[in-house]
């Protein structure tokens, strides 16, 4: 009877014991991660590269005196709005208006002396030769006193174009001439402002493929609209256009100058401030993929593609072209491929997920 007890005893501790290691191996082996899956779906998309700008009005003209004289009036204030042969400022004349007059007096003098000698020499009192002497110190006496009314002209100084006065740093009073370091001030025409900035040879030849005319030659004319980001943000409400590509490469930078013009109708862009150049670049049929659905492997930007079982592998990504949050990738995918797109940096190739849509 023991016997029989002992063995019912036994079996039952076996069968006890087989059922809790599997009721572990169970609770030691978690359900596959439930992770949120994307369907890749072929799309066109602009994406928009950014150059840093600096800005100058359509013209710059430095205001420069070509006599030397004192500073006599100036007509204009900083900043003010002047057309093309406005009245700047006026140099003192006084001594060059002295020097006219003296230079008008010896003109009179050498004409009277060539006015005695004709009728001299046309009765042969004298030789031709005096007369054409005396005819030459009064060519000279002429040309001493135009060069002098010409001075006197150039104290005159006007605006060679509309624009805006730039800063003053001369006063009423002061000495200027034309050797000077500074200019009288500078006359800016901001009615077109022209955005200036630079990129690499690589990006200029991927804009350039967007300005191929009909006639299959590269031209400003069929250039993409680019905008401007203002100092403060904001982007310039008017767009421009690529006005200038400067086709000789820095051999030290690699980089290309390029120009875009702004129209400029309520001068709210200034002379000298800098920017940002936004340029556009559409790609066609391609897949848009979000960053943070990729992982960084052995150098390489790849996604979790899922297979059939649900599980899953990495593939490499053919990137073209990027934008803050995502990849342009041009072929590599399937239509409908589906990609993990949450947990991306936990998961390892061949594994098992619970993909939720």
């Amino acid at each position: 009877m023991k016997t029989i007890k002992t063995t019912i005893a036994i079996t039952i501790t076996f069968l006890l014991l087989s059922c809790g290691n599997k009721t572990q191996q169970q609770a030691s082996t978690p359900p596959p991660p439930a992770l949120k899956v994307l369907n890749l779906k072929k799309q066109d998309i602009t994406v928009y590269n950014t150059y840093p700008t600096t800005l100058e009005g359509k013209q710059n003209v430095e205001i420069r005196p070509k006599v030397s004289g004192f500073v006599q009036h100036i007509y204009v204030e900083e900043g003010q709005k002047v057309k093309k042969g406005q009245l700047l400022f006026k140099l003192e004349t006084q001594t060059l208006t002295q020097d006219a007059k003296a230079a008008k007096s010896a003109v009179n003098v050498a004409q009277v002396e060539v006015d005695k000698l004709v009728p001299l020499v046309e009765k042969g009192i004298i030789s031709n030769v005096q007369l054409e002497t005396a005819k030459a110190q009064l060519q000279q006496a002429k040309s001493n006193y135009q060069s002098i009314t010409a001075n006197i002209g150039y104290s005159h100084i006007a605006s060679p174009v509309d624009g805006y006065i730039g800063e003053i740093p001369y006063k009423e009073g002061a000495l200027v001439s034309a050797t000077m370091s500074k200019p009288l001030t500078m006359v800016s025409d901001i009615s077109q402002v022209r955005a200036y900035f630079s990129m690499n040879e690589k990006e200029l030849l991927e804009m350039k493929k967007q300005m191929v005319s009909e006639n299959g030659s590269v031209t400003a004319d069929v250039s993409p609209e680019v905008e401007l980001v203002m100092i403060n943000g904001e982007t310039y409400p008017q767009k421009g256009k690529i006005a200038m590509i400067n086709n000789l490469i820095n051999g030290t930078t690699g980089s290309v100058t390029l120009r875009a013009d702004f129209e400029n109708p309520n001068t709210l862009l200034t002379s000298g401030s800098t920017g940002k150049i936004k340029i556009p670049s559409t790609y066609e049929d391609v897949w848009v993929i979000p960053q943070f659905a990729t992982v960084d492997l052995q150098g390489s930007k790849m996604v979790y593609v899922l297979k059939e079982g649900d599980s899953v592998s990495t593939m490499p990504l053919n990137i073209v072209a990027q934008t803050d949050s995502e990849f342009i990738v041009a072929d590599g995918f399937d239509q409908g491929t589906t990609i993990v797109s949450e947990g991306v940096s936990k998961l390892r190739d061949g594994q098992t997920i619970n993909p939720v849509q």
